[in-house]
């Protein structure tokens, strides 16, 4: 298809379409002319992937490069892992002491829930520094039921897995996985709001809940 069916196919103008591929976004078409390029399918669902990065993760572009970069990885697992490392930030100086204690405690927890991690995984670091962050603020009691977030997260990532699993193409996998990960995690925040409401009734309310005048009928 020319790049004129491609915007059409996705919706993306195609000024835009034309920015990603300078931005190595989009991998090029195949040349038909000198002016000319045609597209594929795989065009199509990397356009819709990079647009979702964009628009519902709010990535930048240089992360969304990185994560791209590494999506034709030829071991699946490798491909999956590689392609979300760039999502949990990755880095490079080393962790205070304070820092490194808590990353002591994620790799307590890590084998304490027996899952496999790659030690070079950023989500260690980024839970570190979140655990961190909550003694800071004197919150403890929120590290007190880490092993319930860590049910919770365990299940998650099995639903999120098993769904894009179902996939044969691999590329729809990563893809999927990708999808699943930043549009998910907009998912748990809008759930986890609406069970925060929830749960506020039972425990912080006096007279149990009350149905607003404007709520609708069940």
């Amino acid at each position: 298809m020319r790049v004129a069916e491609l915007s059409r196919r996705t919706g993306v103008p195609v000024p835009t379409i034309k920015f990603y591929l300078r931005e190595g976004l989009l991998p090029p078409g195949v040349l038909t002319s000198p002016n000319q390029a045609s597209y594929d399918e795989g065009h199509v669902r990397r356009l819709r992937l990079v647009r979702a990065l964009l628009e519902v993760g709010r990535l930048p572009i240089a992360t969304i490069r990185e994560v791209l970069r590494d999506v034709d990885h030829k071991n699946l697992h490798g491909r999956l892992g590689r392609t979300l490392y760039p999502l949990a930030g990755v880095h490079d100086e080393p962790p205070t002491p304070e820092l490194a204690r808590a990353i002591a405690d994620v790799d307590a927890l890590i084998t304490r829930w027996g899952w496999r991690v790659d030690p070079a995984s950023p989500g260690r670091r980024r839970l570190a520094e979140v655990m961190l962050t909550f003694r800071e603020l004197g919150v403890d009691y929120l590290m007190r039921e880490i092993d319930r977030y860590a049910q919770a997260a365990e299940i998650i990532a099995e639903s999120d897995l098993r769904g894009v699993a179902t996939e044969h193409n691999p590329d729809d996998v990563v893809t999927g996985a990708v999808i699943g990960t930043v549009v998910g995690d907009a998912l748990q925040a809008a759930l986890r709001r609406l069970a925060h409401e929830n749960a506020s009734i039972d425990l912080f309310s006096e007279t149990g809940a009350e149905p607003t005048a404007d709520a609708p009928e069940p």
